[in-house]
């Protein structure tokens, strides 16, 4: 009787073994179908531009603006009169 019970703990655990590789693959195939390009569930795009003095890449939303471009901080904004 206990070797019974054994093999069907041993099965039972094989299977939960087996059930959550099949899970990990069909979700690894799930996510390699997306487009290479785009962007995943919960992730958020942020445009990045170049300081037109130094060309520091930094996203937009801590540029600075300028009247003859964008700029990576106050003194380069001033250098270049914009």
């Amino acid at each position: 009787m206990k070797y019974l019970l054994v093999t069907a703990l041993v099965l039972v655990v094989f299977w939960l073994w087996r059930h959550n590789r099949e899970a990990e693959r069909n979700e690894a195939a799930s996510s390699r179908s997306a487009r290479p390009g785009s962007p995943s569930k919960g992730t958020e795009v942020t445009e990045v531009v170049a300081c037109d003095v130094c060309h520091v890449h930094l996203p937009r939303s801590e540029a600075l603006i300028g009247h003859k471009g964008i700029y990576c901080s106050d003194a380069h904004r001033r250098q270049a009169g914009g």
